[in-house]
């Protein structure tokens, strides 16, 4: 009896050893893989040239190819097994692998995609989610989830995704790397699973900003010329408003690194609503949404139901009729979306594809052959694995707000890092004309360490962790005034024009703002004072004499008011309400 314990005792020793040995080597592999490869592989480079000829661009460097590049004699995935079961295996590698393997690279492996490229989550259910190196607790962002793990986990140096509608960009943002989408069409499709013709790039991850501008120019095909640098970087100040973290920790990193790279003189702001609601007809037959009587972003709502039209329309030429011979088992939040994806009808595509074009066109006069365009990447940390919030219509509204921006324009984007605030990681993306790709690269190579500079300085200050910019702070309470303004939501443009004003005291344009909220509300008396403040901070604002003159007119100060309308047309001559409004009140006294 004794010696049958004994033995028992041994075995569940053995056991439990052994459960630990494979705990030890399952963390292991997690550690050195992270869930990023659905299969490893090995293309190596020719041979190289013969001195004096200069080596290989892509010489000692290695990639990784998320599963929807064909790699001849491996069948391509596309995220899910059903495909992979129903395809043979590929019988010609893609351009774009070719191209970058005769540079010198070597190729390692396919990475993981969302099923059938589709999300932007990175969530698998197939072949499991890829750990992020950054936040492992936290989504990896999709489609390209693996792609982006591989270059976050040094695996690889660089690596090649699909962005459709933010496939590259949202992983690099929460993995904490670089990810470049170029302009539509710049780079070949050949041997590459579509999602959406009109919207997919090939992208591109790197964490060495060299790297990135290296893989670019074999990619792109770029000939040599000259390093140009920005003559205006414009910061697209309505798009901040969306932001989960302090906006200094993003706006004020690129503001200073600006300012100390090429001066203030490039600085410009713009509200991309405003903008592209007068250069783009086609955002306006979108029906705006209101929440609770209100409308909320309506230009990024029309943006991304168009997008969405698009995609769905060109995922159903592409994919339908397997989807339906298939039957494939789908997670159901994709099922979901692609079940909404084989209803879109064709009659929807024509205002898409105008939109497409205008808002191209807009960006093209908006930024030109030397401007920058800077936007957050996404407004969210990264969510929780297996949470509802990025399954949520607010999350996905607001991140694909930003993501739609150049996905409709087919402009070029970069997601660049700044460091990590509360742990995860930060993002900004810079954004230049169609077809500015070197441009963009070359900027982000010169801005490169100055930007890491300051949000390494942004990062190590209490004011990051306890308040925002002030400045900063006050102009975005100022955009959501006079977006309050504009939707005739009076109170509520007080309220912000309010803020903005104790945040930032003396800009004369708050007081002459929220004055213009009171003058319709009928509040005479408060717009008379603000005006003045307004005057007394800036003598020369025409806008404040006009108000605190229709403020008087209406409080029947009627010499006063026309003093400060004369003032108005001596500051600008030609203004026509300054003179109509004197001529009308001097004749009441003649």
């Amino acid at each position: 009896m004794a010696s049958a314990s004994a033995n028992l005792w041994v075995l569940l020793g053995l056991g439990l050893a052994g459960v630990l040995l494979m705990t030890r080597k399952l963390k292991k592999t997690i550690r050195e893989d992270f869930g990023a490869f659905v299969q490893r592989l090995q293309l190596l480079p020719p041979p190289q040239p013969a001195p004096p000829k200069a080596p290989h661009p892509l010489t000692n460097l290695s990639f990784s190819v998320s599963d929807v590049f064909d790699i001849e004699g491996y069948v391509t995935g596309f995220g899910n097994p059903d495909w992979a079961r129903t395809h043979d295996a590929a019988s010609r590698t893609s351009p774009v692998v070719s191209a970058l393997v005769e540079g010198g690279a070597t190729c390692t492996g396919k990475t993981v995609v969302d099923e059938m490229a589709y999300s932007i989550n990175g969530e698998n259910k197939h072949y499991g989610t890829p750990t992020n190196p950054a936040a492992p607790s936290r989504i990896p962002g999709g489609s390209s989830s693996g792609a982006a793990v591989a270059v976050a986990a040094n695996i690889v140096d660089f690596s090649l995704g699909l962005d459709t509608v933010g496939g590259v960009r949202v992983p690099a943002a929460f993995c904490g790397v670089i990810g470049f989408r170029p302009s539509h069409g710049a780079v070949s499709h050949m041997g590459i699973i579509p999602v959406s013709s009109s919207l997919d790039t090939v992208g591109w991850f790197a964490k060495d900003p060299s790297i990135l501008r290296r893989v670019g120019h074999v990619l792109l095909q770029l000939p040599y010329a000259v390093q140009r640098n920005p003559r205006q970087i414009i910061f697209a100040d309505d798009c901040f408003q969306s932001l989960r973290i302090p906006v200094d920790r993003v706006y004020q990193v690129v503001l200073k690194s600006t300012e100390k790279l090429f001066g203030r003189q490039v600085v410009k702001r713009e509200n991309l609503e405003n903008y592209l609601d007068s250069k783009v007809p086609s955002l306006k037959a979108c029906p705006s949404q209101k929440t609770n009587g209100e409308t909320r972003n309506s230009w990024i709502r029309s943006l991304v139901k168009i997008m969405h039209c698009l995609q769905r329309h060109e995922f159903k030429h592409n994919h339908e009729e397997w989807i339906n011979s298939v039957k494939p088992i789908l997670d159901a939040s994709i099922s979901s979306q692609l079940h909404d994806v084989l209803e879109v009808a064709d009659t929807e595509i024509e205002n898409c594809q105008s939109a497409r074009m205008e808002i191209r066109s807009a960006l093209s006069s908006l930024l030109k052959d030397d401007g920058i365009l800077v936007i957050p990447t996404v407004a969210d940390p990264p969510p929780k694995l297996g949470g509802k919030e990025s399954l949520s219509e607010e999350y996905q509204n607001r991140t694909l707000g930003l993501l739609s921006i150049a996905s409709m324009s087919g402009c070029c984007q970069v997601a660049v890092p700044l460091g990590f605030y509360d742990k995860y990681p930060v993002s900004v993306s810079f954004m230049a004309r169609h077809g500015g790709d070197r441009f963009l690269l070359d900027t982000v190579q010169t801005m490169y360490a100055s930007l890491q500079e300051q949000a390494d300085i942004a990062a190590k200050s209490k004011l990051s962790s306890n308040a925002v910019d002030r400045e900063t702070s006050a102009e975005i309470a100022k955009e959501k005034g006079n977006q309050a303004f504009k939707d005739k939501q009076w109170q509520k443009a007080v309220g912000f024009y309010t803020e903005a004003i104790k945040l930032s005291g003396n800009n004369a344009t708050y007081y002459s703002n929220r004055a213009a909220a009171y003058l319709e509300m009928g509040s005479f008396l408060q717009a008379e004072a603000d005006c003045t403040k307004a005057i007394n901070l800036d003598k020369k604002n025409v806008k404040a004499y006009l108000r605190r003159g229709t403020a008087r007119e209406m409080l029947g100060y009627y010499k006063d008011a026309i003093e400060d309308f004369r003032y108005a047309l001596v500051l600008e001559p030609t203004n026509k309400r300054a003179s109509l409004s004197a001529d009308r009140l001097k004749k009441l006294f003649q």
